[in-house]
């Protein structure tokens, strides 16, 4: 079975453009956005922002961060685990479920209580462990999106 390694940016801070760029190709997000949050995270003043990969022969093949809110109009639910992604060839390994308990652990660790979630993808998440809260309004968006919590 093939290995991978989580990695906290703060970590690996030379993977930083490389991440960026691979958020950017997954999410749309503009790469300056990713790059200038990854780079706030660089600093160590807080629990917020921070940014996870995961690599496998060298390459990125999963990810995640953590920011103040992930563009839903609740700013009260916050911080939130927000660009989850696993390469589909790496799905169903298990990735994503340690990526997400290695967020939690971190979180944990710097003092935060709750973590949030904005997603679609309800039975993945509940079968982590998340629980549904509520539904928040999408900025710039007339939808609602499902908020997850999960207290740490």
């Amino acid at each position: 079975m093939a290995r991978y390694a989580i990695f906290c940016l703060r970590e690996r801070p030379e993977l930083l453009l490389r991440a960026a760029e691979w958020f950017h190709e997954k999410w749309g997000i503009p790469r300056a956005a990713y790059e200038a949050s990854m780079r706030d995270s660089l600093t160590g003043r807080g629990a917020v922002p921070q940014w996870y990969v995961t690599l496998a022969y060298g390459a990125i093949i999963a990810g995640a961060g953590v920011i103040e809110n992930d563009f839903h109009e609740r700013k009260d639910l916050a911080p939130n685990a927000c660009a989850v992604y696993v390469e589909e060839n790496w799905r169903g390994r298990g990735v994503a479920r340690a990526l997400l308990s290695r967020i939690c652990a971190d979180m944990q660790e710097k003092g935060v209580k709750t973590l949030y979630l904005a997603t679609d993808h309800t039975a993945f998440y509940e079968k982590l462990g998340w629980e549904f809260l509520c539904l928040a309004w999408e900025e710039g968006h007339a939808r609602q999106t499902r908020m997850y919590m999960r207290k740490l």
